[in-house]
């Protein structure tokens, strides 16, 4: 006949699986309470949530074509600003070579949202096969600065 503390856990298991779990529940919550959390201070003090605009870098063969495709994006409403960076000494992998090329460099400040809208326009109107194109989030950024992003955004 099995003794009834063969049939229970060892000592102590059930609080290092209960302490465990906690880390993991932790673990998981932290980046969702901590989104939540930026977006309440800022809508109760009208400051700005880290991550809600991104600078989008995109390499153009050459200046005219990084005047068009920043021109088409502002009229497109999908940037406020477009910075055209002067031209570039670039050297890179392709189809297994190393090559070396001229580029010009466009920073282009818009909402995150609108991030993916750009990158499948980038595909479209680029004429590299595979355009460079990747965003960072802004991290901080003054509050005037990132309303008049937000204003120079919006459709008339």
């Amino acid at each position: 006949m099995d003794r009834p503390e063969s049939r229970c856990p060892p000592p102590g298991s059930l609080r290092l699986v209960l302490t465990c779990l906690l880390i993991l529940t932790a673990v998981l919550t932290y980046p969702v309470l901590r989104t939540f959390s930026l977006w309440l201070h800022s809508s109760l003090t009208g400051s700005y949530v880290s991550g809600s605009y991104s600078i989008v870098f995109v390499n153009c063969p050459n200046e005219q074509i990084a005047r068009d495709i920043a021109r088409a994006i502002l009229d497109k409403k999908m940037a406020s600003s477009v910075n055209i960076l002067p031209t570039t000494s670039s050297l890179y992998f392709w189809k297994g070579e190393i090559e070396e090329g001229t580029e010009v460099s466009l920073l282009i400040k818009t909402k995150t949202s609108m991030v993916s809208r750009l990158f499948a326009y980038m595909r479209l109107a680029h004429p590299f096969e595979i355009p460079e194109v990747f965003s960072i989030p802004m991290d901080q950024g003054d509050a005037r600065y990132l309303r008049w992003l937000e204003e120079g955004m919006k459709e008339n």
